[in-house]
């Protein structure tokens, strides 16, 4: 991030009240304004403009705490009530059909710092491409959103959500919203604080545009569409404790031994991957020692890493000699990657239909909750997710540990427990 302009942003953004002169409107001319790129002016976007933020600045202390979603006309399709999703979270909808990255700059302060929210999930930069802006100076605008966003609370959790798919024929080619995003994610890699979400691969179809079932008009979605988006937040949101805050009341099978205590990593730790020495053991703690496995509700979450991809895997500090039956449930974010190791050998645990390699699963459900089952019998795992096959001679060691692995995206798994056999 250039250091120089997140600065005089920053001044501007704090020092620029442009609610002073009693109206919301859009600057008459781009100078002294942060950023750069199109600000757009028709009539019909200045009358919207005005009259969203003139109702919303009547709303700042009810909005206060909120889960923000700010954006352009995709956010604002949510509507006031989010098509229903997200119910028991406090939300603010700060959308506003026809935004660019920079008319999202302009109105930070009023329209999203100002409700000190705790949370932001931040979708932008397609109108900015319909403007014949470049990705650079798209890419150059969002770092000055996440800039403001971070020095008004170093610690808000900011999901950005990678530009959506549409088509060359609506001035937005599959190139450039890859070439956005690209450059967005180099923006923030490496942030803790930032999570990205492949939404772009989440919709696109084979090459690289907006599906019709999904975005009839090939820019906006439909119902099928903000129901995929809301799935794939869901996961997300939960990790950062807006949902699923009650204890899970799954009753385990008899027999069955619980794995995870879902209050914290006791039974679990770190081996070295060539040797399987045991080389740290996290009873006791709520996430392990790089904070990339947490418990979390019920939950063993293995977090999105910063960098991208980052493969780490943890063990259970006991092996498994006999025979056994395992079974847990996981969900992964799209395009998530992960693995079960049984004993030893990895079986992919991933979000099958965008990563495989079972693409075809009829019952595997998205960004929701499966079961992955592994019956262990001398020295062959027969192993299963929601019933349909996956690998019936999966062959492993006579004795080892039960392993997850982490790689890209967020993978969460729960009620992991296993059955001796005789």
């Amino acid at each position: 991030m250039n250091a120089k302009r997140v600065f005089l942003f920053l001044s501007l953004v704090f020092s620029i009240d442009l609610a002073s002169a009693g109206k919301l409107s859009i600057p008459a001319a781009d100078e002294g304004l942060p950023g750069e790129g199109p600000i757009r002016r028709y009539q019909w976007f200045q009358n919207l403009w005005e009259k969203k933020r003139n109702g919303w600045a009547k709303q700042v202390q009810q909005d206060q705490g909120a889960l923000v979603f700010l954006g352009d006309s995709i956010t604002q399709g949510w509507g006031d009530n989010f098509r229903g999703h997200f119910k028991g979270i406090k939300v603010a909808n700060r959308g506003i059909s026809g935004d660019t990255t920079r008319g999202v700059l302009i109105r930070l302060k009023e329209d999203v710092l100002s409700l000190n929210p705790k949370g932001v999930v931040i979708l932008i930069g397609t109108n900015d491409l319909e403007e014949n802006a470049s990705p650079e100076v798209i890419a150059g605008n969002l770092q000055l959103i996440i800039g403001a966003l971070k020095q008004h609370n170093p610690k808000i959790p900011i999901i950005l959500c990678n530009t959506f798919p549409s088509s060359a024929t609506k001035k937005r080619p599959a190139d450039q919203i890859k070439k956005v995003n690209q450059l967005y994610f180099a923006a923030v890699k490496g942030d803790p604080q930032i999570t990205v979400l492949d939404t772009w691969l989440l919709f696109a179809d084979p090459k690289g545009d907006a599906k019709k079932v999904e975005f009839p008009d090939l820019l906006h979605p439909n119902q099928i569409g903000y129901d995929k988006w809301a799935a794939a937040l869901q996961p997300l949101l939960a990790t950062h404790g807006f949902t699923e805050t009650e204890a899970d009341k799954f009753e385990m099978e008899p027999g069955f031994v619980s794995l995870f205590n879902g209050k914290d990593l006791t039974g679990w730790g770190f081996r070295n991957q060539r040797s399987q020495e045991k080389i740290a053991s996290f009873d006791g703690k709520k996430a392990s020692s790089d904070g990339r496995y947490r418990a979390i509700n019920d939950r063993l979450v293995v977090t999105t890493p910063p960098e991208g991809r980052r493969i780490q895997q943890l063990w259970t500090t006991r092996e498994f000699p006999k025979n056994f039956i395992l079974k847990l449930e996981f969900r992964a974010t799209p395009n998530a990657d992960s693995g079960v190791f049984i004993r030893r050998p990895q079986l992919q645990c991933r979000d099958y239909v965008l990563a495989g390699p079972w693409k075809d699963l009829k019952k595997y459900k998205p960004q929701d909750w499966n079961e992955i089952v592994a019956i262990v019998k001398d020295g062959v795992a027969h192993c299963t997710c929601n019933g349909e096959v996956l690998n019936a001679k999966f062959k492993v060691p006579a004795t080892g540990p039960i392993g997850l692995e982490g790689d890209r995206g967020q993978m969460e798994y729960r009620r992991i427990r296993v059955k001796e056999l005789d």
